[in-house]
């Protein structure tokens, strides 16, 4: 389930630099949760194609992370940001 959610995560940031093909794939496996032979029969291919096409949109998903960290550093800001804003609550409840 982690592993879902983080490709997901991944596809917000970088689904855009995936094929035409990818993202329709992808969007119907994770989002439409629909099954590889259902997107096989819907699509007129071969679910071992459309296996490939997801198994390719996961793999370039990840080496965009891997080299480009955007997902790391969007989950870091987001723990800043929380840290900041109890420091904030904590410091306006003192002085109340």
């Amino acid at each position: 389930m982690k592993n879902r959610l983080n490709l997901i995560n991944l596809y917000d940031l970088y689904g855009e630099l995936l094929t035409e093909k990818q993202q329709n794939y992808f969007e119907d496996y994770y989002f439409s949760n629909l099954s590889l032979s259902e997107i096989a029969e819907n699509m007129d291919i071969s679910r071992n194609a459309v296996y490939k096409q997801i198994k390719d949109a996961e793999a370039n998903l990840l080496y965009y992370e891997n080299h480009l960290h955007l997902l790391d550093r969007n989950m870091k800001i987001k723990k800043l940001i929380v840290n900041l804003e109890t420091k904030i609550k904590n410091q306006i409840e003192k002085l109340l």
